[in-house]
Parts: structure tokens; C-alpha cells; sequence
């Protein structure tokens, strides 16, 4: 049997700040719909599914989100999920250069939960909480020079 990813979904309360979020940090938009109908209530398991989902893909073409904000059923508040809990835990990018992929999250209102941290000199890392609480991991490889 093979298998690949296709893509991660996340549900968002603003589907237009979300895609501004993401394309600012170099995401492209590659598909804009509204889903709704019996296909959609059985794929998704939800009654009168109705949904405004825009897939978005980094430029490399290997990684995929698809991001979706409900019409209906409405959409259910969450607290943000912690790190250390079970389920759906972040969504994560390499980065060229951590700074300036902080600059763009800082434009949008966002920043690290605690700050940069290196990795043995290898990875530079940091957790952002962006749009709708989503937990993003940006990672720049110090072995890469230039950002190559």
C-alpha cells in the first residue's frame, strides 16, 4: 500500500486573516472553495457541513494546509491547546532565516511563547501561537549556509 500526506486541516475563526498570516510567511494560496452538500456531510461527519477552506502549500510543494472556516454547524470555541496535550499539536516549517520569519508573525500581532532557542547549535527554534491559537514551529538549520 503506499501513502504520502496530502495536507494538515485546520479550522480557524477568520479564514482571511489566516491565509494573510500564512502567505506572509511564504505559504502560496493554490485553491479557494465553500463545501457544502451530502458528500461533504459524509466526509466530514457533520450534519448541514457548510465551509468557506482555502489549501495553501509551501514553496517547495511538499507540504500542505488546508485551512477551513464554518458556515455551519457553528464553529465550537476551544481554550488553545498546551504543548504537552494529547492531540493535534502544531504545525511546523524550516525557515531560511527564524528572524525574519518573526518579523513577518510580529506584523500580524504574534511572537514566540518564550523565545528562540538553539538546539546544539544545529536548529534554531520557536513556538508561535498565530491565528485562531494554531501553534506554528518555525526551525532555521544553522548547518545550511546562507539559507540554502
Amino acid at each position: 500500500m503506499g501513502i504520502s500526506l496530502e495536507n494538515v486541516g485546520i479550522a480557524v475563526r477568520d479564514l482571511d486573516a489566516t491565509i494573510a498570516f500564512f502567505t506572509d510567511l511564504g505559504l502560496e494560496v493554490v485553491g479557494r472553495d465553500e463545501v457544502s452538500g451530502s458528500w461533504a456531510d459524509t466526509a466530514v461527519g457533520l450534519d448541514g457541513n457548510h465551509a468557506r477552506i482555502a489549501m495553501l502549500r509551501t514553496p517547495d510543494g511538499h507540504g500542505q494546509i488546508e485551512l477551513f472556516e464554518y458556515i455551519h454547524p457553528d464553529a465550537i470555541e476551544t481554550a488553545p491547546t498546551l504543548p504537552n496535550e494529547i492531540g493535534m499539536h502544531r504545525v511546523a516549517f524550516s525557515v531560511d532565516d527564524i528572524d525574519a520569519a518573526l518579523a513577518v508573525v510580529a506584523r500580524h500581532g504574534y511572537g514566540p511563547l518564550r523565545g528562540v532557542a538553539d538546539h546544539q547549535g544545529v536548529y534554531r527554534l520557536a513556538y508561535v501561537r498565530g491565528p485562531s491559537g494554531i501553534i506554528v514551529m518555525l526551525a532555521e538549520d544553522l548547518r545550511r549556509p546562507n539559507g540554502q
